[in-house]
C-alpha cells in the first residue's frame, strides 16, 4: 500500500469542503500548497493589558473573567454576541457576529459566566463605550499555552471574503504541527545547509508561521528566499549546461562577403561597445556551441545593427538566419529597416543586385496568398539569407535550407512552444540571439535570463539627438492647447508628431485593454493604486476617437492626420505608415504598435496621451521614438494624475533622465515585480513568494553560485532527488514559460 504523502493530501479531504472552498480563491488546493502560503506580515504581538489603560486602535491581549454574555439576531438576521469581561476593576465589551444566531450557540457556552482566559483583539469604541470585535479567547485549561501565544508575533496571511487571517493561520497549524522532518523532503542540500547554517525545511516553516519573537521568523524567511533562489538558479543552470551539450554547426567568419561589403559602405562608424559585442557574437557563432546570448541595451544604442551583422555572418558561412517580431508592424519594419541597410545587397537574383547579395522575406499571417508563398518558397530554397516574420515563421509549413541562428527581438512576448517550434526548423540547434529594447536591471536579468550570457550596449550612435520630456496636466486647457500649437509647430517644421492612445476605439476599457495587449502589445497599468481616481473616472483616450477630434481643431487645419492600430489590414498599416513617414500625413495616432522598431528620423515631437496608465518602461520606448534624426525630440506626456501619485511619480521620474536603466530600476520599485517578469502578459501573478529582485541580489548572486557548482558536479542532480523534485513542481506549465522565454 502506498503511503500517504502528507503535503499533498487535498484541502477538501484535510478539512472539507466548507474550508476547501474559500482556501481555493487563494490558489491553495493542497496541505503543502497551505503551509506555502506565508504570513504578508506579523502583527506585534499582544501584550498582557489592563482594561484602564486600553486605547482605541491598539491590538491587546486582557486577561479577565466573563460576567456576562447574550446571543440574539440583529434586525437584518444576522446573530450578534455580546459579552462582558471584568479584570476585576474594570470591565470591556466583546462583540461577535455570525451569519444567524445558532452559529453563536457554541460561543455563548465557552462565554459562561465566571471564566476566566485570555482575550485577544483590536480595541474600537461603540457608543462611547470600548470592545473587541471578534477576539481570539483562550479559556481556563489552556490559559498557560494561552499566555505562551500571546507573547508571539502574530502572523497576518493573504485571506478572502468570510475566511479571515486567523482562520487560516488555524489550519496551517492543524497541518504544520503533526509533520515530523522525514515528511518534507528539503530541495536544499544538507551540505549548503550547513555551510550558512540553515534550517531544515520543516524548521524553517514552523519559524515562518508559529515563530516565538521577530528573530525566528526573519531566520525562517531567509532560508526559504535561499530555497526560492536555488530552484530558479538550478533550473536556469540545468539549461544552460544541456545547451551547452549539443551541437551546432560552426558558422566561421568569411572575409570579402556580405558582412565585409555591408561594414564598407556603412554611413556611420560603430560604437565601441557595438564592435566588442559583435566580436563577442563573432567568436560564439564561430563555435559548435550554440551561443545563448541576450543582446541589451539603451533606447537607440543599434541593437539592430549589432543583430544584422550577425545574421550576415551566418549568411557567408552558408547559413540563414529568422527573426522573430511579435507584431506585423514590427516584422514589417524590420524588414524595411534590413533592406534599407543593405541597399543592393539584399536583391540577390534580381536586376541591379550585388553579386554576392541574398534576400530578406517578409512573411507574415496576413500576406497575399502569392507573396506569401513566394516569401516561403525563398525561406525553404536558401535564395532568403534572412528571413522576418512574425508567429507565421512557426507554420509547419514554414522550412529553411539551413537554419543557423534564430533572433527573437521582444522575446517576453513569446511563449515555450512558439519559441522552440522555431528552432526545431533546424537541423542542429541554431545559435539564439535575444534582443530585448526594454534594459533590465541586473537583478532581473540573473533570475529571468540566468541561463543566457548577456551583452549590454550602454553608447549611444554619434549624432543621435537629445530628447526633453514634459508633463502636462490634462485637465488644464491652456496647456492641452499649447500641446497641439506644439504639435503645428513642429510639423510646419518638416517633422513628424506621433499621438499615443491606450486604446483604440471607444468601447468599455476592460475591453479595450485586453484587446490592446493581444493586438498591439500595451501594458496598461489598471492597478487602482497606481491610476488616479479622476484618471479612472474618465475614459481612457481611444485612436479612432482622438483622429477625429485633431482633424476639427482649427490650429491643425490642413494637416494630414493618419491613424495606426493592430486591427488595420496590413496594406492599411503599410499606407499609413509611409504617409507618416514621407510627410503626406505627418501626424500619426497611434497605439503602443509603435513602442520598438520603429526608425522615422524626421520624427521630431510625441503626445502621449493618459500617459499614467502606461508602465514607466514601456514610456521609456515610445519616447524613444524620437531624436532619430538631425533635430532634438521633445515628448509631452498628457496626464490627470494628481502630484504624489505613484502614477505621477512614474511620469516626473521619466521627466527627469534618459537613462533607460535607472528608470528600469525605479519601474521595478514602483510597479508589481509579476510586471516585470512577464506575469502582467497574462494578468497574473509573480510566481515569486518571498524573494524580491529589487531587494535580494546577494541572495540571488549566492543561490546561482551554488547552483552552478551542482550541476557540474550532476546535470540530472541525481545526488539531490529533493531539489529536482522541487524544480518539476514548481517550474512547470505557466512559471515554466518564464525561462522558456529566456
Amino acid at each position: 500500500m502506498t503511503a500517504v504523502d502528507p503535503l499533498a493530501v487535498p484541502l477538501a479531504k484535510q478539512f472539507g469542503a466548507r474550508t476547501a472552498k474559500p482556501l481555493a480563491k487563494l490558489g491553495l488546493a493542497t496541505t503543502g500548497d497551505l503551509l506555502r502560503h506565508y504570513p504578508r506580515r506579523y502583527a506585534e504581538p499582544g501584550t498582557l493589558t489592563d482594561i484602564a489603560s486600553l486605547r482605541v486602535g491598539e491590538h491587546v491581549t486582557v486577561m479577565a473573567e466573563v460576567v456576562r454574555s447574550s446571543a440574539r439576531p440583529t434586525s437584518q438576521g444576522r446573530g450578534l454576541l455580546q459579552a462582558t469581561i471584568t479584570d476585576g476593576t474594570h470591565r470591556l465589551e466583546l462583540t461577535f457576529f455570525a451569519s444567524n444566531v445558532h452559529k453563536l450557540e457554541w460561543r455563548k457556552a465557552q462565554l459562561r459566566p465566571g471564566r476566566r482566559g485570555l482575550f485577544t483583539g483590536t480595541v474600537s469604541v461603540y457608543r462611547d463605550t470600548l470592545q473587541l470585535t471578534q477576539p481570539e479567547c483562550h479559556l481556563d485549561e489552556d490559559e498557560e499555552a494561552a499566555l505562551e501565544e500571546a507573547e508571539r508575533p502574530i502572523p497576518v496571511y493573504p485571506a478572502v471574503a468570510g475566511f479571515e487571517s486567523w482562520k487560516i493561520g488555524k489550519a496551517v497549524r492543524a497541518v504544520l504541527d503533526p509533520l515530523r522532518e522525514e515528511d518534507v523532503p528539503d530541495p536544499v542540500p544538507a551540505h549548503l545547509r550547513e555551510r550558512d547554517d540553515l534550517p531544515t525545511l520543516l524548521e524553517a516553516l514552523r519559524l515562518v508561521h508559529v515563530p516565538h519573537d521577530e528573530a525566528q521568523w526573519r531566520r525562517g524567511r531567509a532560508r526559504l528566499r535561499y530555497e526560492e533562489a536555488l530552484v530558479l538558479q538550478a533550473e536556469l543552470a540545468r539549461r544552460r549546461a544541456r545547451v551547452a551539450r549539443t551541437e551546432a554547426v560552426a558558422r566561421a567568419p568569411r572575409a570579402g562577403g556580405l558582412l565585409d561589403a555591408f561594414d564598407a559602405r556603412l554611413p556611420f562608424t560603430l560604437t565601441d561597445g557595438q564592435r566588442a559585442v559583435g566580436d563577442g557574437i563573432a567568436a560564439e557563432l564561430a563555435a559548435a556551441r550554440p551561443m545563448q546570448r541576450l543582446l541589451q541595451g539603451e533606447v537607440g544604442s543599434g541593437k539592430t545593427v549589432v543583430a544584422l551583422r550577425a545574421m550576415l555572418h551566418v549568411v557567408d558561412a552558408g547559413g540563414q538566419a529568422a527573426l522573430l517580431a511579435p507584431t506585423e508592424v514590427l516584422a514589417a519594419q524590420h524588414a524595411r529597416t534590413l533592406r534599407g541597410m543593405l541597399g543592393d545587397l539584399a536583391d540577390g537574383g534580381f536586376l541591379g543586385g550585388a553579386s554576392d547579395a541574398t534576400r530578406v522575406a517578409l512573411l507574415t499571417g496576413s500576406l497575399p496568398t502569392a507573396a506569401r508563398r513566394e516569401a516561403m518558397l525563398d525561406a525553404a530554397s536558401g535564395a532568403a539569407g534572412i528571413v522576418v516574420g512574425t508567429h507565421a515563421l512557426l507554420s509547419e509549413h514554414v522550412q529553411f535550407a539551413d537554419l543557423g541562428l534564430v533572433v527573437v527581438d521582444e522575446q517576453h512576448r513569446f511563449g515555450v512552444e512558439q519559441r522552440d517550434a522555431l528552432r526545431a526548423k533546424a537541423a542542429r540547434t541554431p545559435h539564439t540571439l535575444v534582443m530585448t529594447a526594454t534594459p533590465i536591471p541586473r537583478t532581473v536579468a540573473m533570475t529571468v535570463f540566468g541561463d543566457l550570457e548577456t551583452s549590454v550596449l550602454d553608447q549611444l550612435p554619434a549624432g543621435r539627438q537629445g530628447i526633453t520630456t514634459h508633463v502636462v496636466p490634462a485637465d488644464n486647457p491652456r496647456w492641452t492647447d499649447r500641446t497641439w500649437q506644439r504639435v503645428r509647430e513642429e510639423v510646419g517644421g518638416g517633422g513628424r508628431a506621433y499621438v499615443v492612445c491606450p486604446r483604440i476605439d471607444g468601447d468599455d476599457d476592460a475591453a479595450a485593454a485586453a484587446r490592446a495587449v493581444e493586438e498591439d502589445g500595451t501594458d496598461l497599468v489598471t492597478d487602482a493604486a497606481d491610476a488616479p481616481d479622476a484618471a479612472q473616472r474618465r475614459p481612457l483616450r481611444a485612436v479612432l476617437d482622438v483622429a477625429q477630434e485633431l482633424r476639427a481643431r482649427p490650429d491643425l487645419a490642413g494637416v494630414g492626420i493618419g491613424v495606426l492600430h493592430g486591427r488595420m489590414a496590413p496594406d492599411d498599416k503599410e499606407r499609413a505608415f509611409a504617409d507618416f513617414a514621407s510627410g503626406a500625413a505627418p501626424v500619426l495616432v497611434s497605439t503602443t504598435v509603435i513602442e520598438v522598431g520603429v526608425d522615422v528620423p524626421d520624427a521630431t515631437v510625441m503626445v502621449v496621451l493618459d500617459a499614467d496608465r502606461f508602465g514607466l518602461s514601456q514610456l521609456h520606448q515610445l519616447r524613444g521614438r524620437l531624436g532619430r534624426g538631425t533635430r532634438p525630440g521633445l515628448c509631452l506626456l498628457v496626464s490627470a494624475a494628481e502630484p504624489g501619485t505613484d502614477a505621477r511619480t512614474r511620469l516626473e521620474t521619466l521627466a527627469s533622465t534618459t537613462d533607460g536603466f535607472e528608470l528600469a530600476a525605479l519601474d521595478l520599485e514602483l510597479r508589481h515585480e509579476g510586471d516585470v517578469l512577464g506575469a502582467a502578459q497574462h494578468g497574473r501573478s509573480t510566481s515569486l513568494r518571498l524573494l524580491r529582485v529589487t531587494r535580494d541580489a546577494a541572495v540571488i548572486e549566492r543561490a546561482r553560485t551554488d547552483a552552478r557548482a551542482l550541476v557540474e558536479q550532476d546535470v540530472d542532480l541525481a545526488p539531490w532527488p529533493h531539489l529536482r523534485a522541487a524544480i518539476e513542481e514548481s517550474l512547470t506549465g505557466e512559471r515554466e514559460e518564464f525561462l522558456e522565454r529566456a
